[in-house]
């Protein structure tokens, strides 16, 4: 049967040489980049007729239990150092930025809120969030401006990135950790009232009806670009 003929079922027969070349192909892809590579930029790449997610999830698998992983992080594909040898790379060398206890709180919230604006936020801290704060998430790349809000003074919402998700081991947002492991990690007070449910945020890329998306022209108000669409260093 030649390449592309279909069997009974009606499903493509690839030649097995072809999968392995797209195998090959695909690890040379992410191996060769420093941050996630999307799915679609490894489908354009591809030997026609080859389905992407068969052959990222045989490569996953074949590196589940090897020293480096292939993980998803939301629609990109990454090599990363196994959890259980991450102490092998570790050195007194490696500088550790930490957090403060605001930071973490607002990043938190952005996380599990998102679509959220900086009134938002600090409504559900109880305490004023200065703007250093968020530029220090901004900065870390954890954080960025999502969207503005479709209410008076139009705000500016926050939401998280990829570099977040890869950063913190997650596939997708909806790997967030829930109620029970919030508790387990003691993160979470005893005293919660017992209808309290986790946020589950939107997806990176869906606005909520009430939002609209970033402009130049919002990108130039908020400073991050020059009028005529060039970053402001």
């Amino acid at each position: 049967m030649a390449d592309g003929d279909e069997d009974m079922d009606g499903g493509t027969i690839v030649d097995p040489r072809r999968l392995h070349e797209a195998a090959r192909i695909a690890e040379a892809l992410v191996f060769a980049s420093a941050g996630p590579v999307s799915q679609s930029y490894i489908a354009d790449r591809l030997p026609r007729g080859v389905d992407v997610l068969h052959v990222m999830r045989e490569l996953k698998g074949l590196y589940a239990g090897r020293g480096v992983n292939l993980v998803q992080v939301d629609d990109g594909w990454a090599f990363r150092t196994a959890p259980d040898m991450s102490f092998v790379i570790r050195t007194d060398e490696t500088e550790v930025r930490k957090l403060s206890r605001a930071a973490l709180e607002v990043l938190s919230i952005i996380a599990y809120h998102q679509p959220v604006t900086r009134a938002e936020i600090e409504e559900i801290r109880g305490v004023q969030t200065s703007r250093g704060t968020l530029d220090v998430l901004m900065e870390a790349g954890w954080v960025r401006f999502r969207g503005r809000r479709r209410t008076p003074g139009r705000p500016v919402t926050f939401g998280t990135t990829r570099d977040f998700l890869d950063h913190f081991g997650l596939e997708e947002l909806r790997d967030l950790p829930g109620l029970e492991e919030l508790k387990g990690a003691g993160l979470l007070s005893g005293r919660i009232p017992s209808n309290f449910q986790v946020p589950l945020p939107l997806g990176e890329d869906e606005l909520a009806e009430d939002e609209d998306p970033i402009t130049q022209l919002d990108l130039e108000e908020l400073g991050l670009l020059t009028p005529g669409g060039k970053e402001d260093e």
